[in-house]
């Protein structure tokens, strides 16, 4: 799966939270400043030939829909983290976010009983 630029993963969340859209109305959901049609038309049909988006015609229209579901995007680019930054270490990764980010012992508590649930030993 292509890694997408800023721009696109910004369009792609709108249509993951959208499922289906014309380029007006993914406007309408981003942030000010507001993009111009035509970038976010020519972002649309970029994330069309990478395969994350589709469409169908409507009149003289398209409504595009995501082809590439949110977490499986998701996946790919924290697995890419891990890999690129990490050295593939989950817990490097995890041991780098409590040295800076001052994670509280309750977070990690908290996490630690999601991963007990979810991976039953």
């Amino acid at each position: 799966m292509k890694q997408l630029t800023k721009a696109e993963e910004e369009i792609m969340q709108a249509l993951w939270q959208l499922k289906k859209a014309n380029v007006k109305s993914i406007i309408e959901i981003l942030p000010e400043p507001k993009p111009a049609y035509n970038t976010v038309s020519t972002i649309v049909r970029i994330l069309e030939s990478k395969g994350f988006v589709d469409y169908e015609k409507k009149g003289k229209g398209h409504i595009y829909f995501p082809i590439v579901a949110k977490e499986s995007y998701s996946n790919q680019s924290i697995n890419k983290l891990v890999d690129n930054y990490f050295q593939g270490s989950f817990k490097s990764m995890v041991s780098f976010f409590v040295q800076k980010n001052d994670v509280d012992v309750k977070d990690i508590e908290t996490l630690l009983d999601e991963i007990n649930k979810n991976n039953p030993q």
